[in-house]
């Protein structure tokens, strides 16, 4: 979870805090005064944001990049220079704040491009609330399902509740996910129950039945 900038100062020492400071001032000044960087130099704030594990801590690196981001009031090219450019760790920062900038629907690319990954960190922060906002009922849908495919907790999906309530073409997917889980032999994982009740519609009174397991089959007999 994204830490405010009080939280980050009563956890950080004298000298990351003193770091801090710096990067974010570097950062309200290129907001203030943007200039287009060239082929080969980036802002320095940005120098910064890659460096923000060292000097604040791998636990507050994501709160220190996102405090930048918004510090900068970080455009489209911008954040997707550092997607494209940054580590794992930078690019889920990228994503865990693109619902902080105001970036309306066109940084979904990037949000899209995590969803394809395979790694859970990013495909964790790609379904927070700016996918909740831009994501398109198919997207959204594919994106939950790809959240239990990789076993991220779908409490990572924002606003799961609301976008997931009377979604019978949700519930379809779900049961199908939950029949071919049956059929290999796999067990169907609590998260896709949880799901799957939530697409009830709001006035129903009683939650369709989860899909289970198959049936073990009996134990062999001496006559068998």
């Amino acid at each position: 979870m994204l830490k405010s900038r009080k939280e980050l100062d009563a956890e950080l020492g004298g000298a990351a805090r003193a770091w801090l400071d710096e990067a974010l001032a570097e950062a309200a000044h290129d907001a203030a005064t943007p200039d287009t960087p060239g082929p080969y130099t980036s802002p320095p704030w940005e120098l910064r944001y890659a460096a923000a594990g060292r000097h604040c801590g791998p636990e507050h690196a994501d709160s220190a990049r996102s405090l930048l981001l918004v510090e900068a009031r970080a455009t489209l090219p911008t954040v997707t220079r550092l997607y494209e450019q940054g580590t794992a760790a930078e690019r889920r920062a990228v994503l865990l704040t693109l619902h902080r900038l105001d970036l309306g629907a066109t940084a979904l690319p990037l949000v899209e491009d995590a969803l394809r990954a395979n790694d859970t960190r990013l495909v964790a922060a790609a379904v927070g609330p700016y996918a909740a906002d831009h994501l398109d009922p198919h997207a959204w849908r594919h994106a939950v399902l790809k959240c239990l495919f990789t076993e991220v907790p779908v409490a990572a999906v924002a606003r799961l509740d609301g976008r997931a309530r009377g979604d019978a073409e949700l519930a379809r997917m779900l049961g199908d996910f939950a029949d071919e889980r049956t059929a290999a032999g796999r067990a169907v994982p609590e998260d896709l129950r949880t799901v799957l009740a939530l697409t009830a519609p709001a006035d129903e009174g009683a939650h369709r039945a989860p899909p289970t397991a198959a049936p073990a089959a009996p134990a062999p007999t001496e006559e068998s």
